[in-house]
């Protein structure tokens, strides 16, 4: 049996067709008079700002700082490659056009070649921003045009790379850990620059004579590569491309919805639908929702080693003010409280469990509490001894207020971890910009508002004195209180159900 391979262009155009019928003549131009202004007015306002992060009026960084920001930047690039695919296709388009007699190398190339356009964008900004930290000012518009053009080239190959891994096997995989690991070693290569006076990398900058043939030949490279891509473009497997549009698609609707918790959903989701479990024999005498939640720490080894290299990301801040470095910390404590706030939606959508278990909504909340306050404590502790250890943070225990901060991290995370969707049925507020929606503001302060009974830290922090015992247990009070009042106005011994928070 033959399959007749029909012509992709008359498809698509009427698709096209069909799906603008509804649309009033010029829609799509005023759409993009819109972006465009739109682009312009906040480029308008935020000019300054952008200076600031892209090329400032004297380059900051020394070399080991530029070398990091290289290998965080473009490491970023990668992953998020491969988090988005980097070769997907609409909803639509997988749904009707991936088993269509079509051809599907010319189905995915302009997927392919948009890819490549953003990438290559993002690759050039990032070559700029890292060029005007570095470079000094005396460095001809030639030379910065062509390390412009070789970050987007490395973009480019990036791209390819990532493609490849995505119609490869377990290779892929390697190449992921290997970026991972590229990147950590560029975190702790900016916070090593960062706490050590280094020169400026205001010296050593290749000439245009050495920079036209390297990018000439990385040009042909990634030509070459190209070209290879495109001829084993249809090679790429099914599953990769579906998994890939979901992602797109659920992120969009994410945003167009204003519903961060369909993004949450599906990363669960993929976590564990990529894990073989085993199963781990934990002490008795542990509670049971404490001993759910310490398995699914230890089955997150991954992110804990995150943690705990975030732990000197706030000596990133060290010449900011002081209390932009306790607000560092406080936020810190979210993200390592979370870590092992994933079971709260179990306990929210099954509470026959913790009615077989015995358990009232506040004994659970407050075994679910246990284990996330031991983890921001600490993170905190930790921080706040690498920052004392730098000679940011002046002489006391800075490691004992770090760890009365896990009642506050444990509040937060777990309150965080129990929103419910946004509630977009409250009324809207006329503002001088327009109407604004309450309900996804309101959506994203549930958890950090929690972050302010940790306000003795951040006074604390934000003096510069030496700490004393007194604060330390001021602190301790504030956070147990705080997080007391959470669980007795959120809970109640009488009823199993847990009611979002």
């Amino acid at each position: 049996m033959t399959t007749i391979t029909v012509p992709l262009a008359p498809v698509r155009r009427w698709i096209g067709r069909t799906q603008s019928a509804h649309r009033e003549r010029g829609a799509t131009a005023g759409n993009i008079y819109f972006t465009v202004l739109f682009i312009a007015v906040v480029g308008g306002i935020l000019h300054k700002q952008l200076a600031v992060v892209f090329w400032p009026t004297a380059p900051n960084a020394s070399a080991l700082a530029g070398g990091s920001l290289v290998a965080i930047l473009f490491g970023l690039l990668y992953l998020a490659l491969r988090r988005f695919g980097p070769l997907a296709l609409s909803r639509p388009a997988a749904s009707w056009l991936m088993q269509a007699p079509v051809s599907r190398r010319r189905l995915l190339l302009p997927s392919l070649r948009l890819a490549a356009i953003v990438a290559a964008i993002v690759a050039v900004l990032e070559g700029i921003a890292i060029i005007g930290h570095t470079a000094p000012r005396s460095l001809s518009g030639e030379v910065v045009a062509l390390l412009g053009i070789g970050a987007g080239l490395v973009g480019v190959a990036l791209l390819l790379v990532a493609l490849a891994a995505q119609a490869g096997g377990r290779w892929g995989d390697a190449v992921d850990a290997l970026i991972s690991l590229l990147l950590a070693a560029g975190l702790v290569g900016l916070v090593t620059a960062t706490a050590r006076d280094q020169p400026l990398a205001t010296t050593g900058w290749p000439g245009t004579s050495v920079l036209v043939p390297v990018i000439a030949g990385l040009a042909l490279v990634v030509v070459v590569l190209s070209l290879l891509a495109v001829r084993h473009l249809a090679r790429t497997p099914n599953d990769r491309i579906l998994e890939a549009s979901k992602t797109a698609g659920t992120l969009f609707d994410s945003a167009f919805g204003m519903e961060p918790s369909f993004l949450t959903d599906m990363i669960e989701r993929r976590f564990w639908a990529r894990r073989k479990l085993r199963s781990t024999r934990l002490p008795a005498r542990l509670p049971a929702l404490v001993a759910q939640d310490l398995l699914l720490v230890l089955r997150r080894r991954r992110r804990l080693l995150w943690l705990a290299l975030a732990t000197t990301l706030p000596v990133l801040l060290t010449s900011a003010p002081h209390w932009l470095v306790g607000v560092a910390v406080l936020i810190g404590l979210l993200p390592a409280a979370g870590t092992a706030t994933g079971n709260l939606k179990t306990d929210a959508g099954n509470p026959g469990l913790l009615r077989m278990l015995g358990l009232s909504s506040r004994q659970a909340v407050l075994q679910r509490m246990v284990l996330p306050g031991v983890l921001a404590g600490v993170w905190a502790a930790v921080a706040m001894t690498v920052l004392q250890a730098l000679d940011v943070l002046p002489a006391g225990p800075w490691w004992a207020l770090g760890l009365v901060l896990g009642p506050v991290g444990a509040a937060a995370a777990v309150h965080r971890a129990r929103v419910g969707f946004v509630r977009n049925e409250l009324l809207p507020l006329d503002t001088p910009m327009g109407t604004v929606s309450p309900g996804p503001l309101v959506n994203l302060v549930i958890g950090p508002d929690m972050l302010l009974l940790g306000l003795p830290t951040l006074i604390e922090i934000g003096q510069g004195q030496p700490l004393s015992w007194l604060t330390v247990l001021t602190q301790l009070v504030v956070g147990l209180v705080g997080a007391r009042a959470y669980l007795s106005g959120s809970t109640s011994p009488e009823r199993v159900e847990l009611k979002k928070a």
